[in-house]
């Protein structure tokens, strides 16, 4: 029988909680001869379900335009649930901020590059992401003290 003071973390789920393509500019937009630019955004939201249950959500959007005009605008959120017990206050926003967003991100990226791919276009594969860089820059963003005008 296990000790009930051992540190738990377990997956309960993976799911894409949400997702839309939007071609405000179609067709036309797709007879252009132009390269489109591409602008990627993500963003990492954690937040509790029941007592040690957690939802780590990973938002993406992927916005392609030619000169001012959209060509596709694509935003999806890929969340997992997880169950994570008996660990060290000063280790849950790591685990919620590094390794939950390491395990749902792979899901992600293949759900953005098929609904891209399903729009008619040539998927858009996001980049690898340094969760462990991008979770110390928001800490470190967080410490610094607010200049006011």
């Amino acid at each position: 029988m296990a000790d009930t003071q051992d540190p738990i973390f377990q997956i309960q789920r993976v799911y894409l909680k949400g997702a839309s393509l939007e071609q405000p500019n179609s067709p036309a937009i797709l007879l252009e001869q132009e390269q489109p630019t591409v602008d990627i955004q993500l963003g990492v939201n954690a937040s509790p379900v029941a007592e040690g249950i957690f939802e780590v959500a990973v938002t993406a959007t992927v916005q392609t335009k030619i000169k001012d005009k959209t060509v596709f605008l694509v935003e999806a959120t890929q969340a997992g649930i997880f169950e994570i017990r008996n660990l060290p206050a000063e280790q849950m926003g790591p685990i919620m901020g590094i390794a939950c967003p390491q395990i749902v991100y792979p899901y992600l990226r293949g759900n953005v590059a098929d609904l891209i791919q399903r729009g008619g276009f040539p998927p858009v594969h996001l980049s690898e992401i340094n969760f462990q860089a991008m979770y110390e820059q928001q800490q470190a963003a967080q410490t610094e003290p607010q200049v006011t005008q």
